[in-house]
């Protein structure tokens, strides 16, 4: 865990948030500033920056987060269309330097 990392602190509990997700490697929680109802991010409990310094192992276990919520989210809301994205660096949109992916819905 990074000290000073907001993600980190989330991940551990030290940092209230609305869990959506969790496993022995990932955690997933719901964003504060949502773009739509149900606006997930989804960490590594391990700290890496971004894409570019994650393991690879670590990274699957990430995607198989991802699924693994996309999947509930299709039976539990219906939800059929979403986008997943990720900023990997300053000059890419990232604002929180603890790697995470966004899962949006888009619903009508």
């Amino acid at each position: 865990m990074k000290e000073n990392c907001l993600f980190c602190k989330i991940a551990h509990g030290l940092i209230p948030s609305e869990k959506v997700y969790e496993d022995d490697h990932t955690y997933a929680f719901l964003d504060i500033n949502p773009k739509s109802e149900h606006h997930a991010l989804v960490i590594p409990k391990k700290h890496y920056e971004n894409m570019f310094d994650v393991t690879d192992k670590e990274a699957a276990h990430v995607m198989q987060a991802i699924k693994n919520i996309v999947d509930m989210y299709g039976k539990e809301y219906g939800i059929t269309d979403l986008n997943v994205l990720n900023n990997s660096g300053k000059a890419a949109g990232q604002e929180v330097f603890h790697l995470h992916f966004h899962i949006i819905p888009n619903l009508n």
